[in-house]
């Protein structure tokens, strides 16, 4: 008797699969929304890099730029100065920092582990600010230097530089909204102090 062999489906996130099939449900609930497509939705996270002394120092350049492959899975686009401003002694079309975009499976796959294994490793971390959402709803969240990612090896680590993560959510009317969403996914918010 032969065999069929099924090939599986394409492996999706553990995030984006939680969101398809739970969270979108308890949102348009919660939230009381009438229409499932007024459901605020997760659209990209963009990593930044600042590097201003990197017009100086090389080094420091090809490390973030290391750091951000290793952590994101995708190579890194170098932004660059708009404006001169004397004052910080730059000159347009200098490069100042790094930029990431995640989308789909690869953005899941990073705010899953920035969540449960990233965020736990910082230093007396009792929680993300409430209050880094503007108007729009989107959420930015920033780290003081990249040893935190366990991607990294100690050598990886030994120039210390820093980044943003942001989230651009779609859908979300305010913070409130925004806040929902993330906080289904774990996103773990500092809890109020009782005085």
């Amino acid at each position: 008797m032969a065999t069929t062999k099924t090939t599986a489906p394409a492996s999706t996130t553990r995030f984006k699969d939680a969101y398809n099939n739970q969270y979108k449900q308890e949102l348009l609930a919660e939230l009381k929304l009438t229409n499932p497509h007024q459901v605020p939705k997760l659209e990209k996270i963009v990593i930044n890099v600042g590097l201003g002394k990197a017009k100086d120092d090389k080094k420091l350049m090809e490390v973030a730029t290391n750091t951000l492959r290793k952590i994101t899975g995708q190579e890194p686009i170098q932004t660059t100065a708009r404006m001169s401003i004397a004052s910080f002694k730059l000159r347009e079309g200098n490069k100042i920092g790094l930029k990431v975009t995640l989308r789909g499976d690869k953005m899941y796959e990073f705010m899953d582990r920035l969540i449960t294994i990233v965020l736990p490793r910082l230093r007396d971390f009792h929680g993300v600010s409430k209050g880094a959402f503007d108007k729009q709803g989107n959420y930015s969240l920033g780290l003081k230097d990249q040893s935190v990612f366990p991607e990294l090896s100690f050598e990886e680590t030994t120039t210390l530089h820093g980044m943003q993560i942001n989230f651009v959510i779609n859908n979300a009317d305010d913070a409130d909204q925004a806040r929902a969403l993330l906080a289904k996914f774990g996103m773990p918010f500092e809890k109020e102090r009782k005085a």
